[in-house]
């Protein structure tokens, strides 16, 4: 099968620098008739370009002209046709919301993870139950997220939650501030589990729920669980694959 780009790029001048280079060496489709999407930017870029695509799921190569690039490739101009070719795969499943308001019901896909946050100085309180348990009957605090295994090295890292290996078949639950229980750190949750808050004192105490971009406000139930059947496909040069990469940020300082 013949080898045919989208070559995207996120709106920064780098990006769009690089873009102009690749297409003219490699030549461009259009992202209905493309076999492969190549994305040029940072981590927000190949989330937008992700979101974009769901549903599809064209294998996506992205390369690095943001600032971490986690899940980017490092940016070269040689021998594209041969690193996809070479590129290790990574299947990834995003979350499904169910964002629950005193009139109606909303719902969102996240790539990254599932956040409750608190709208006004009060803090939160939530009840959270796994697969129909009650497992915490109040957590007072800003906010609590669910996260995917890529996201766990994003907001969930930085809300003090564990980096999750995409082996694992794990889901974290991560608190962000607990005032009480002080001392929950959080949980790691079977993919498959179904996830609820049950937001109380909700008129006194509203909260937010997003998934990724979507934000719906304030919420009484919230409902999360992984939808496999939808599959996100990236493409990683060999000596820095995803799955190594998870690891390797595990032991940074």
């Amino acid at each position: 099968m013949t080898t045919r780009f989208a070559i995207l790029a996120a709106a920064t001048p780098p990006a769009q620098a690089a873009r102009a280079k690749l297409v003219a060496r490699y030549g461009d489709t259009s992202p209905e008739d493309a076999t492969h999407i190549v994305a040029l930017g940072g981590d927000g870029f190949m989330l937008e370009t992700q979101h974009r695509f769901l549903g599809r799921n064209p294998p996506v190569f992205g390369m690095n002209l943001g600032s971490v690039g986690f899940l980017m490739n490092e940016f070269r101009e040689d021998d594209l046709h041969a690193r996809i070719a070479a590129a290790q795969v990574a299947h990834l499943h995003p979350l499904r919301m169910r964002a629950h308001t005193a009139g109606a019901t909303h719902a969102a896909l996240a790539i990254n993870e599932v956040s409750l946050l608190r709208e006004t100085r009060q803090t939160a309180k939530l009840r959270i139950l796994i697969d129909g348990k009650e497992r915490l009957a109040e957590l007072i605090c800003d906010g609590a997220l669910i996260a995917t295994p890529q996201g766990s090295t994003a907001y969930n890292l930085s809300a003090h939650g564990p980096i999750v290996p995409l082996s694992a078949n794990l889901l974290p639950l991560t608190p962000i501030s607990a005032f009480r229980p002080r001392r929950w750190r959080g949980a790691l949750l079977p993919a498959d589990a179904k996830l609820v808050f049950e937001v109380l004192e909700h008129d006194k105490r509203p909260v937010a729920a997003v998934a990724d971009y979507t934000e719906v406000r304030d919420v009484r139930r919230v409902e999360v669980r992984q939808d496999r059947s939808i599959t996100l496909t990236l493409l990683f040069d060999p000596d820095r694959n995803l799955s190594e990469r998870i690891i390797a940020e595990q032991f940074v300082g």
